[in-house]
């Protein structure tokens, strides 16, 4: 016991200074400016990190979503595969990086600023290329990571942490999010419980669908695909049945297989069978979590009795605050 107190308490103590250093020098001047940006935003915070970082953005959106922000946690590699198509410029992207020099976020960047998006930077080193390149920064301090060589991500994913839990409860406080609502937000006091919306007062519906026909060629549903804003094309039959789905990532993947001779193919040729499907009166936290088990999985269509009657998408159910 002896020993294992004598190893544990230069820890500690190294740990206590490290996280001071960040206390003593964190620029709360960017962080306030980061705060007032989340405050105006009329739609999502997305969160997103590769590695360590990744894990701290998922903990930090959880955080948001507790105390009534409306945010997502979307990994970096998921933005190219079909989930940037509902990004648009109310929402705000905030981006962990340590380095500031991660590649896969820095890909991200200029796809991201084509939607209209804005971006926040948080990372460690000032004159970092992902600061650089974002419309705002946040400079996390970091004196030393514990590890004693110095690269483990330990001080760095710590304040990190710190950095969500301020931003979390400073938007909570700002909005005026009240005891009531956190309640709902948390029944039986267990974080995360199952919720009583049903997929059918959340899903597009009706003039909404996007919907094709199987023999239909891309070029001719393209259109529809972009004016519908809902990321995909169901292809049904006439009774309406779900013959296959069509995504943005579809899309793009095409393109690049096959430059614009894929626009004349049918969408039978395009369309991805088998999709994952829920019913209209499954429970929205249900269907949330079919489509967070499946990578690259942000919509589902909708489906009762063998007809397609809606679809439902990740970003929907995040925007009722679910």
């Amino acid at each position: 016991m002896a020993l294992a107190t004598s190893l544990l308490q230069p820890l500690l103590s190294k740990q206590q200074q490290y996280l001071n250093f960040f206390f003593n020098h964190l620029n709360l001047e960017e962080v306030e400016k980061v705060l007032q940006v989340c405050l105006r935003s009329k739609g999502l915070l997305v969160l997103t990190g590769v590695g360590k970082s990744g894990i701290i953005a998922e903990k930090i959106a959880m955080t948001l979503i507790s105390t009534g922000t409306r945010t997502l946690y979307l990994p970096a590699i998921n933005f190219l595969h079909g989930d940037i198509g509902g990004f648009g410029e109310d929402d705000v992207v905030l981006m962990l990086s340590k380095s500031g020099q991660t590649q896969e976020l820095l890909h991200l960047v200029p796809y991201i600023h084509n939607k209209g998006s804005k971006i926040v930077a948080i990372t460690s080193e000032k004159e970092s290329s992902l600061s650089r390149a974002s419309d705002y920064q946040v400079l996390l301090p970091v004196e030393k990571e514990l590890c004693p060589f110095d690269l483990a991500p330990t001080t760095s994913t710590a304040v990190q942490l710190l950095f969500g839990d301020l931003l979390a409860i400073g938007l909570m406080t700002e909005k005026g999010f009240s005891i009531e609502e956190y309640a709902r937000n948390h029944p039986s006091g267990s974080i995360g419980m199952k919720i009583t919306n049903q997929v059918a007062d959340l899903m597009k519906a009706g003039e909404e669908l996007p919907l094709c026909k199987p023999e239909d060629r891309l070029v001719d549903v393209i259109v529809n695909l972009s004016n519908k804003r809902c990321g995909c094309l169901l292809v049904v039959s006439e009774e309406k049945r779900l013959l296959g789905i069509f995504t943005d990532g579809d899309l793009r993947r095409a393109l690049e297989k096959e430059g614009a001779a894929a626009l004349e193919n049918s969408m039978k040729e395009l369309m991805m069978k088998n999709p994952i499907v829920v019913g209209p009166h499954e429970l929205a936290h249900t269907a949330l979590k079919k489509m967070q088990e499946k990578k690259y999985v942000t919509m589902a269509p909708v489906v009762d009795e063998n007809e397609v009657v809606g679809l439902i998408r990740m970003h929907d159910i995040v925007h009722e605050e679910l």
